[in-house]
């Protein structure tokens, strides 16, 4: 990766009228934005259907794309919406999404578009030569998330540990059948959206970075159809779970649920799906992010069913017989690893042995003791992607608000703002001027949003979580000059 820059932003926070950010104009206008502020690089977070939580890291299928991300404008277009049908279900008025459109109502948008989705699909000709095709070549994965979704469906909407039956010849009826085509159709329109987004990207000398969760949900189509990969008793019940244990952050820890792998029985058909997750994913993205990248090193196993992650044990990973087999396959791909947390000696031979940029958060480096970090710009390498923070912290103004005034103090000594320039400005500067490869700042810390603004908090479920969306109009050109600006003169 050479030196450069970009935003993070996910597509839910883009604005629109339909109460969640899409794959429609406002995406072509964030790339414009992107070019005009001389910006490189433009992370989102997993695009994958969002499940528990609302979550994007807790999703029915690690292959799946988000359908709330479907533009419905290009529906209209295509002449699989009209503007009646938004009438007949009341969705797009003032009124649809609450009082505050600068967050996601899951429920009012997940309501809403799935019936005008299901609208688009009856005028959709499943008989085409280009759905057919898309079918084909995704056939390793689809037939079984169709097969899921209708029978999560058909069960209620309940989680699979809960269904009366999972059996695939239950749903093997005409209704069932047209339920399966339905979600093979949202699939079917979200990649050719998010093609076209991503095509229009790098026509732009936009690249896209993609993250892809280390784990997968417990209730999805992954877990079901290939549970001899995951760590289940006979019952296909999570012997161990994945978390991480208690640090400076959290007394008890942090317990995901998610299950964790059986390695070494994806090792006998050398990692044949995380082989297909890659491939799958730099068919989606430029630059792929591997969340809790110590993982494929060292893991935190917690016997299934305690209360908190407290208790539990190291295990090793895969380390580098999974990249091994990555790079035999997949030739130099670009990476960037998440490499934050508890870190041994072996997950910094396992970050040097890959190749892959590291991470180092710049609100990290600053402390009540005042003591040097290697989180701040002066430790940093080429070989690094830097950021202010992630989803899961605090804006940086957020944090600047609630530090202690020791490590408050620290910051602004160490940013250094110059007249007339705000402290999270001048940390900006800091990143920018560093010599890392690889600055990427959250759209929050560009526009000097408090923790209003925030997209997660870690260990927590509802509230504001992944609900943020950015007001229309606050990327605006003197934004993009200010950054345009500052890659420039740090030749970025």
């Amino acid at each position: 990766m050479n030196r450069a820059s970009g935003i993070l932003l996910h597509v839910t926070s883009l604005p629109s009228p339909y109460g969640i950010g899409s794959l429609g104009k406002a995406a072509f206008n964030f790339i414009n934005w992107l070019k005009a502020a001389r910006q490189t690089y433009w992370q989102v977070l997993p695009l994958n259907p969002v499940g528990f939580g609302n979550s994007p890291y807790q999703s029915f299928g690690a292959f799946a794309g988000n359908p709330l991300l479907i533009d419905l404008d290009e529906l209209i277009g295509e002449k699989l919406l009209t503007r009646a049908d938004f009438d007949k279900v009341g969705f797009g008025s003032p009124y649809a999404f609450g009082s505050d459109a600068n967050f996601v109502d899951f429920e009012r948008v997940s309501v809403g578009k799935d019936k005008l989705l299901r609208a688009a699909f009856a005028r959709f000709d499943t008989a085409s030569a280009a759905f057919a095709a898309f079918l084909k070549e995704e056939a390793d994965w689809i037939y079984d998330y169709a097969r899921f979704m209708t029978l999560r469906k058909l069960n209620g909407d309940t989680a699979w540990t809960e269904w009366k039956t999972r059996e695939v010849d239950t749903a093997d009826t005409s209704e069932h059948t047209r339920e399966q085509q339905y979600q093979q159709f949202l699939q079917y329109i979200f990649a050719k959206q998010w093609r076209r987004v991503k095509r229009y990207a790098n026509e732009n000398g936009i690249k896209i970075v993609g993250d892809i969760p280390i784990y997968v949900a417990y209730d999805s189509a992954d877990v079901l159809y290939s549970p001899e990969l995951f760590q289940l008793d006979e019952r296909n019940r999570p012997t161990r779970v994945a978390g991480v244990p208690p640090d400076y952050f959290s007394a008890t820890g942090q317990l995901w649920g998610n299950p964790l792998y059986n390695w070494d029985k994806m090792r006998e058909d050398g990692y044949a799906w995380w082989l297909r997750r890659i491939g799958k994913s730099l068919e989606l993205f430029d630059v792929l992010r591997i969340d809790h990248f110590r993982a494929f090193d060292t893991y935190w196993a917690v016997p299934y069913g305690n209360p908190t992650a407290e208790h539990g044990s190291w295990d090793v990973g895969p380390r580098m017989d999974l990249w091994n087999a990555v790079f035999a396959k997949y030739n130099n791909p670009p990476i960037i690893a998440e490499d934050l947390g508890e870190i041994f000696d072996s997950v910094r031979e396992l970050l040097r042995d890959s190749g892959f940029h590291g991470m180092k958060i710049f609100q990290f480096g600053f402390s009540e003791s005042g003591e040097d970090s290697e989180h701040l710009p002066h430790r940093y390498e080429r070989n690094m992607c830097v950021y202010t923070g992630t989803h899961d912290n605090s804006t940086l103004l957020g944090w600047l608000r609630s530090a202690d005034k020791n490590a408050a103090a620290m910051l602004k000594n160490y940013a250094h703002p110059r007249a007339f320039e705000h402290i999270v400005q001048a940390s900006l500067r800091s990143l920018y001027s560093s010599v890392a490869d690889t600055v990427i700042v959250p759209i929050q810390d560009v526009l000097v949003l408090d923790d209003r603004a925030r997209m997660n908090t870690p260990g927590t479920v509802g509230g504001l979580n992944w609900r943020w969306r950015i007001r229309e109009g606050a990327c605006s050109l003197a934004v993009a000059k200010g950054l345009a600006e500052l890659a420039q003169t740090y030749f970025r």
